[in-house]
Protein backbone atom coordinates (compact mmCIF):
# COMPACT_ATOMS: atom_id res chain seq x y z
CA UNK A 1 0.00 0.00 0.00
CA UNK A 2 2.81 2.41 0.89
CA UNK A 3 4.58 1.81 -2.42
CA UNK A 4 1.35 2.58 -4.30
CA UNK A 5 1.00 5.87 -2.41
CA UNK A 6 4.67 6.64 -3.07
CA UNK A 7 4.07 6.05 -6.78
CA UNK A 8 1.02 8.31 -6.83
CA UNK A 9 2.86 11.09 -4.98
CA UNK A 10 5.88 10.77 -7.29
CA UNK A 11 3.55 11.01 -10.31
CA UNK A 12 1.97 14.13 -8.81
CA UNK A 13 5.48 15.51 -8.29
CA UNK A 14 6.30 14.96 -11.96
CA UNK A 15 3.03 16.61 -12.95
CA UNK A 16 3.79 19.57 -10.70
CA UNK A 17 7.29 19.86 -12.15
CA UNK A 18 5.89 19.82 -15.68
CA UNK A 19 3.15 22.34 -14.86
CA UNK A 20 5.31 24.86 -12.97
CA UNK A 21 8.22 24.44 -15.37
CA UNK A 22 6.06 25.65 -18.25
CA UNK A 23 4.71 28.74 -16.45
CA UNK A 24 6.46 31.92 -17.52
CA UNK A 25 8.02 34.17 -14.90
CA UNK A 26 8.37 37.77 -15.99
CA UNK A 27 10.80 39.10 -13.43
CA UNK A 28 13.58 41.41 -14.54
CA UNK A 29 15.83 41.06 -11.53
CA UNK A 30 18.08 37.99 -11.25
CA UNK A 31 17.30 37.84 -7.52
CA UNK A 32 13.61 37.44 -8.38
CA UNK A 33 14.46 34.53 -10.64
CA UNK A 34 16.57 32.92 -7.92
CA UNK A 35 13.80 33.33 -5.35
CA UNK A 36 11.25 31.91 -7.78
CA UNK A 37 13.48 28.90 -8.49
CA UNK A 38 13.87 28.27 -4.76
CA UNK A 39 10.12 28.64 -4.31
CA UNK A 40 9.46 26.05 -7.01
CA UNK A 41 12.07 23.74 -5.49
CA UNK A 42 10.13 23.80 -2.24
CA UNK A 43 6.76 23.44 -3.95
CA UNK A 44 7.66 20.57 -6.27
CA UNK A 45 10.07 18.96 -3.84
CA UNK A 46 7.33 18.46 -1.27
CA UNK A 47 5.64 15.89 -3.50
CA UNK A 48 8.86 13.94 -3.93
CA UNK A 49 9.69 14.23 -0.22
CA UNK A 50 6.37 12.70 0.79
CA UNK A 51 6.75 10.03 -1.89
CA UNK A 52 10.16 9.20 -0.44
CA UNK A 53 8.71 9.07 3.06
CA UNK A 54 6.11 6.50 1.99
CA UNK A 55 8.75 4.53 0.07
CA UNK A 56 10.99 4.44 3.14
CA UNK A 57 8.16 3.25 5.36
CA UNK A 58 7.38 0.50 2.85
CA UNK A 59 11.00 -0.64 2.80
CA UNK A 60 11.54 -0.64 6.57
CA UNK A 61 11.52 -4.21 7.76
CA UNK A 62 10.83 -4.98 11.42
CA UNK A 63 12.37 -8.43 11.95
CA UNK A 64 11.67 -10.47 15.05
CA UNK A 65 8.58 -8.54 16.05
CA UNK A 66 10.39 -5.26 16.71
CA UNK A 67 8.02 -2.32 16.63
CA UNK A 68 7.99 -0.21 13.51
CA UNK A 69 9.09 2.96 15.29
CA UNK A 70 12.25 1.29 16.60
CA UNK A 71 13.23 0.30 13.09
CA UNK A 72 12.28 3.65 11.60
CA UNK A 73 14.22 5.61 14.23
CA UNK A 74 17.41 5.30 12.15
CA UNK A 75 15.66 7.23 9.38
CA UNK A 76 14.07 9.97 11.47
CA UNK A 77 16.43 12.52 9.91
CA UNK A 78 14.32 12.23 6.75
CA UNK A 79 11.41 13.89 8.52
CA UNK A 80 13.39 17.14 8.29
CA UNK A 81 13.34 17.07 4.47
CA UNK A 82 9.64 18.03 4.12
CA UNK A 83 10.01 20.55 6.95
CA UNK A 84 12.96 22.27 5.24
CA UNK A 85 11.18 22.27 1.87
CA UNK A 86 8.03 23.76 3.42
CA UNK A 87 10.10 26.45 5.15
CA UNK A 88 11.92 27.17 1.88
CA UNK A 89 8.62 27.56 0.05
CA UNK A 90 7.17 29.78 2.76
CA UNK A 91 10.20 32.07 3.12
CA UNK A 92 10.80 32.52 -0.61
CA UNK A 93 7.09 33.06 -1.29
CA UNK A 94 7.04 35.74 1.38
CA UNK A 95 10.23 37.33 0.01
CA UNK A 96 8.83 37.37 -3.53
CA UNK A 97 5.65 39.03 -2.33
CA UNK A 98 7.57 41.75 -0.47
CA UNK A 99 10.06 42.68 -3.21
CA UNK A 100 9.65 45.98 -4.98
CA UNK A 101 9.82 46.05 -8.77
CA UNK A 102 12.91 47.68 -10.18
CA UNK A 103 12.43 50.62 -12.54
CA UNK A 104 13.17 49.99 -16.17
CA UNK A 105 16.71 50.92 -17.24
CA UNK A 106 17.04 54.54 -18.34
CA UNK A 107 14.09 55.81 -16.36
CA UNK A 108 14.56 58.14 -13.48
CA UNK A 109 11.11 57.52 -12.02
CA UNK A 110 10.56 55.67 -8.82
CA UNK A 111 7.88 53.03 -8.85
CA UNK A 112 5.44 53.48 -6.02
CA UNK A 113 3.32 50.70 -4.61
CA UNK A 114 0.65 53.12 -3.38
CA UNK A 115 -2.25 53.95 -5.70
CA UNK A 116 -2.66 57.61 -6.52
Amino acid sequence: MELALAGVLAALGLRSLWYWGRRPFEGTDPVDHLLYALYLTGRVGMWFAFAGLFALTALVDAPGGRPFLDEFSDLRWYLMVPVVLAALQFVTGHALGRRRPRPAPGRGERISRRPR
